[in-house]
């Protein structure tokens, strides 16, 4: 059973104040907060346990390796990954798509070759592609979104042509919430022998994730969106896919050994996690996926597409308020902004008086901004610990928000 009460209790965050006002925080999809457990196994780690993984045979040194490489196993769970041996760390899904592009595009890709990607990417999936764009003179084909901001799998499929070799593509945006029927591209890429990689960021935390099924090459997700800390991260690796990979850092753990001639490379996933990771991180990860693996992912998508109902419908009796993207798959991510001159830094200040926390800018999408016509948005994304009674906070501060610009 979804014990609401509970859950925002296992997060000591929310029963703060801010500005005097009960702390109603609406920011998930740029981080999320994290529960006492996470913060919990941090402080042992730094207070008792902490010490270097791989290369001590001392007993803190294996306690910290057993808990640590324990995170790889629970990673592929998370994602139904064939093997924990497909799991590679990162400190984050930045880190996890700069990897692909110099490890495995760029030995690979030639002059003209072509990146699909949709309009509605993060910057992240967007500028190691421009890298590649810049440096090798590789061709970024994009594929828009329509006035919904639904993305048609059938157009990202006909962008396809003999010299794409890979389709990089959100599983839900950021800016709207959209969620992409990302199984059909990465199954027609597959046919056509073309690579696919997902970025999961904002998807991961809200809903099942199976690569398997989904039939991707690559996959990345970011522990601080998923409850864990900031700096930790994964991303999966189809098999086949790592051995097409060369390494990207150059540093301990990731060789097996080196002379003054020569070196020779660990095996994957070690292959291509060079020097110290983030140990404690990659822990706090690992129990923050416990954490939601115990709630149970149907659980937590069932109470957030309640919950994006029950907003979308209040915010749709505002009709001075332009919600970008009405899609009827989507997460509960609401970007918006108001008819007239208010503009969204504005409002996120006055809603940050009333203690609700949200995003304003164009985040980290700019070209969906673009698209969308508009230059900065506000954005509400709700997590597992909201609820209705803070959506009806938000509401009512719009409604205040309105009244103040006239």
């Amino acid at each position: 059973m979804f014990d609401i009460t509970k859950i925002r209790g296992d997060f000591p965050i929310l029963a703060r104040k801010v500005n005097d006002r009960p702390l109603v925080y609406l920011d998930n999809g740029a981080s999320a907060q994290k529960p006492q457990v996470v913060i919990d196994a941090m402080n042992i780690g730094y207070s008792q346990e902490y010490a270097n993984v791989h290369r001590g045979l001392h007993y803190l040194s294996n306690l910290a390796t057993d808990k640590y490489e324990a995170v790889r196993g629970k990673v592929a769970r998370f994602l139904n990954a064939g093997s924990e041996d497909e799991i590679v760390f990162t400190t984050g899904t930045t880190e996890a798509i700069n990897l692909i592009s110099y490890a495995w595009a760029a030995p690979r890709f030639q002059p003209g070759d072509e990146v699909v990607l949709s309009i509605m990417e993060h910057h992240a999936n967007i500028v190691p592609w421009h890298f590649l764009r810049e440096r090798m003179g590789v061709v970024l084909k994009w594929v828009d979104c329509d006035a919904n901001g639904d993305l048609d799998p059938q157009a990202v499929i006909d962008a396809i042509g003999p010299r794409t070799r890979l389709v990089a593509i959100t599983q839900m945006s950021n800016v709207t919430g959209t969620v992409v029927d990302v199984a059909t591209i990465c199954h027609a890429a597959r046919a056509r022998g073309v690579a696919t990689l997902v970025d999961g960021s904002q998807a991961a935390v809200h809903m099942s994730v199976d690569v398997t099924a989904m039939g991707c090459d690559f996959y990345a997700i970011t522990g601080h969106k998923l409850y864990g800390p900031s700096g930790s991260g994964a991303i999966y690796i189809h098999r086949d896919r790592m051995d097409e990979m060369r390494p990207f850092l150059g540093g301990g753990d990731m060789i097996r050994e080196v002379t003054r001639d020569t070196v020779t490379y660990n095996t994957a996933p070690m292959k291509f996690e060079a020097g110290t990771p983030g140990i404690i991180q990659q822990i706090g990860m690992g129990v923050a996926l416990d954490y939601m693996m115990g709630i149970g992912m149907d659980a937590i998508s069932a109470h957030e597409g309640a919950l994006r109902d029950y907003t979308h419908d209040r915010l749709a009796g505002l009709n001075w308020l332009n919600v970008q993207g009405n899609s009827t798959t989507k997460g509960a991510i609401f970007s918006f902004t108001l008819q007239g001159a208010a503009h969204a830094h504005d409002i996120s200040t006055i809603l940050d008086k009333r203690g609700i926390a949200v995003r304003a800018g164009t985040h980290c999408a700019m070209p969906l901004m673009d698209h969308l016509g508009v230059g900065a948005t506000c954005r509400a994304s709700f997590a597992m610990y909201n609820t209705t009674d803070e959506a009806d906070k938000l509401v009512d501060a719009l409604e205040f928000c309105h009244e103040l610009f006239g």
